[in-house]
């Protein structure tokens, strides 16, 4: 199988010496016009991989931040139909690699099948379902691999080498490391140094996966990703881009202290 195309734009950023930049932001916010703005910006500005989040109601690993966001979008009217028809009448639009990110239940209600079908059919590359353990993957992976749908596998701090190594068999695009045993945004995990824990993890996932491996929850400030470099492909950061929207920014402002 060729590699994903998640996987060529995290390994043409890692050629240029550098962490490739995944910024996310939950589908509709800070609202549903000025959203697709802020993609395009994210885009614009050199982003690698963009996520996307999939509002839900119950968002038991995303932190405040993220939660009230996602809630706002919910509340705005965004669903699956919405994010799917939107981004399908942009596809091609974009040169970052796209990925949707959430929960199984909404992904289920618009039906397993439909919903692999029309986010491939709208340039989406990957999914990140954050309740979907590996022993529950298999019938997504049957959905999702024929049509060239990457499932992101989800690993973090308390995952063991073996049960990484369950996760390597069928990876696609990149491995997703959780840098903190806890739900985003609400601390950082190494405003003053990357924590012993953490560097034995991500060495750990590299000796593992044969695909880039991405680290996020608890990305705050840019200086972060300089302990990042040699150790992980990608960094992932949502809460820190939500703070900055709501503080009067936009999406390439971010991304030019980013870079």
């Amino acid at each position: 199988m060729s590699a994903s195309y998640l996987t060529k734009r995290i390994e043409a950023a890692r050629a240029q010496g550098r962490v490739a930049l995944v910024p996310f932001l939950p589908a509709g916010y800070p609202d549903k016009a000025r959203f697709w703005d802020e993609i395009d910006q994210l885009d614009a500005a050199g982003a690698d991989v963009i996520e996307i989040g999939m509002p839900f109601s119950d968002p038991v690993a995303d932190g405040p931040v993220v939660e009230h966001a996602s809630l706002q979008c919910l509340e705005n009217g965004v669903n699956l139909k919405w994010i799917l028809n939107e981004l399908g009448l942009r596809k091609g639009r974009y040169k970052a690699g796209l990925v949707l990110m959430g929960y199984l239940n909404p992904v289920l209600q618009y039906g397993l099948d439909r919903f692999a079908l029309d986010a491939a059919s709208a340039g989406v590359s990957g999914v990140i379902l954050a309740d979907v353990p590996f022993e529950e993957s298999a019938d997504i992976r049957a959905a999702f691999e024929p049509r060239g749908l990457d499932l992101i596998p989800l690993v973090g701090l308390n995952t063991s080498a073996e049960r990484m190594a369950l996760y390597a068999k069928n990876g696609r695009g990149f491995a997703y490391f959780v840098s903190v045993l806890g739900t985003t945004g609400v601390q950082s995990s190494f405003d003053t140094g990357l924590p012993g824990a953490i560097r034995a993890g991500l060495t750990q996932a590299k000796a593992v996966f044969d695909i880039p491996v991405a680290l996020g929850f608890g990305l705050k400030h840019p200086d972060q990703l300089k302990e990042l470099t040699g150790l992980v492909d990608a960094a992932v950061f949502g809460s820190a881009l939500i703070r900055h929207i709501d503080q009067g920014g936009d999406s390439a402002g971010f991304m030019q202290v980013w870079k």
